[in-house]
């Protein structure tokens, strides 16, 4: 009753969403010369051979959905793989990462008539989900066209889970359409049973998989040049209210720790100059990476607010503060800066990373702050003391190294699906 409700409504919606993708057009949150792929009209033929269609919602999941498209093509040298997303990002960034033989198209809106010119076209022999998203009238297509469809690295936060048990008549069929079910967590793995995935499991998170992020080296040798011997720390993907404690931090930081450089690099990029002005109001001297400057003497702040040089950022950053977790957002990915040689401090909220965070504050390899007094306390000893800094550094390259091997893990588990669907790896 519910999906025909839902599936109603989307019909008759039409016109209003064709709207709301024009206004997020203008506010540069769809792809001008690509829109037309939100409406199930493909950009280019479906190629020759099996093809297996993976679909991720953004940046993270789609980056952690790298390392399982290469070991596919890699064993399988007839298979396409068509990766999924909905975000400007996150298609640029496949596009630049993607192998040979995958290719990136915009995610169809879940409206039956988009979802069916989509399907037509590319024709999938599997498919395969990240995360949390679920499309009520893509899965229930998929199904009816008996396109087998696996969930890996599912996430159901206790939210989404108290909200999704008020709808069991849409979340569990939903569900139960997937044949596969591999969750980030155990107790993600129980709150999705108990919503009716009755084959849920887990075996691993699928973001310790991903390749470190990459970093241009004449770019990172322009950027050492220009910090030289300054102690420098990193606030990495911040949210709205996360620079201002930052610069309280660096005010705090600055008297004891001489030549400080605080550097902040937002979520959203596009957030920069309002990120630069939050520091400006503090009486601290900002500079933007937009803007093509690097980060001078007399500067106490560098916002790097550019896309896709996280990696670089990481990677010259000795002590890393991972956003999202100074306010109640979630967190972010800790396990990118793991991979690059970072001490790691964050705040109270990583509910996102629950499991993640327990593990790498167990082997020593980071270390949770209550508030903004804790943080600056904790920053002044790390900068301070080079030897617990590099302890707590290798402490968390060692529980990214060690779990690296949850890939593998996630295409043994996937082999029974690929052979049903006539993928076979190469003998």
């Amino acid at each position: 009753m519910l999906q025909t409700i839902y599936r109603g409504l989307t019909e008759l919606g039409g016109p209003a969403i064709r709207l709301l993708v024009a206004r997020r057009r203008a506010a540069g949150k769809e792809d001008p010369l690509r829109q037309h792929e939100r409406f199930g009209v493909a950009s280019r033929p479906r190629p020759a051979g099996p093809l297996v269609w993976c679909h991720a919602a953004s940046v993270g999941e789609s980056l952690s959905l790298l390392a399982l498209v290469r070991r596919l093509l890699d064993a399988r040298p007839e298979l396409s793989v068509l990766v999924t997303t909905g975000t400007v990002t996150s298609a640029r960034l496949m596009g630049e990462r993607l192998p040979e033989r995958a290719f990136h198209h915009y995610a169809p809106i879940d409206r039956m008539p988009w979802v069916r010119r989509f399907l037509d076209h590319w024709r999938p022999d599997l498919a395969v989900w990240t995360e949390s998203e679920f499309w009520p009238n893509v899965l229930s297509e998929l199904r009816r066209r008996k396109v087998p469809a696996a969930l890996i690295n599912a996430r159901m936060s206790s939210r989404s889970f108290r909200n999704w048990q008020r709808a069991p008549g849409l979340i569990g069929p939903l569900l139960a359409g997937f044949r596969l079910c591999l969750a980030q967590t155990e107790t993600e793995a129980d709150r999705l049973r108990r919503l009716g995935a009755a084959a849920a499991s887990c075996i691993g998170n699928l973001k310790y998989s991903a390749d470190p992020l990459p970093a241009d080296p004449q770019a990172a040798d322009a950027l050492r040049r220009a910090i030289g011997g300054r102690p420098a720390w990193l606030l990495a993907s911040s949210h709205p209210g996360e620079e201002a404690i930052a610069a309280r931090v660096h005010a705090e930081l600055s008297g004891r720790v001489p030549g400080l450089l605080t550097i902040a690099a937002p979520r959203h990029p596009h957030r920069g100059a309002e990120v630069a002005d939050a520091f400006a109001a503090l009486g601290l001297r900002a500079t933007l990476r937009s803007a093509g400057a690097l980060p001078q003497p007399g500067d106490d702040v560098y916002v790097a607010d550019t896309m896709g040089e996280l990696g670089l950022f990481y990677r010259l950053s000795p002590v890393v503060c991972v956003g999202g977790s100074l306010v109640p957002f979630g967190g972010h990915n800790p396990v990118e800066p793991a991979q690059l040689g970072a001490a790691l401090v964050y705040g109270p909220h990583m509910t996102n990373f629950a499991e993640i965070t327990a593990e790498l504050e167990a082997a020593g390899g980071a270390l949770a702050v209550p508030d903004a007094g804790a943080l600056t306390a904790a920053l002044a000893r790390l900068l301070a003391d080079g030897g617990e800094r590099d302890r707590m550094a290798a402490a968390a390259a060692a529980v990214a190294e060690r779990n690296r091997a949850v890939v593998e893990r996630v295409l043994g588990a996937l082999e029974p699906l690929l052979a049903e669907a006539g993928i076979g790896a190469r003998p």
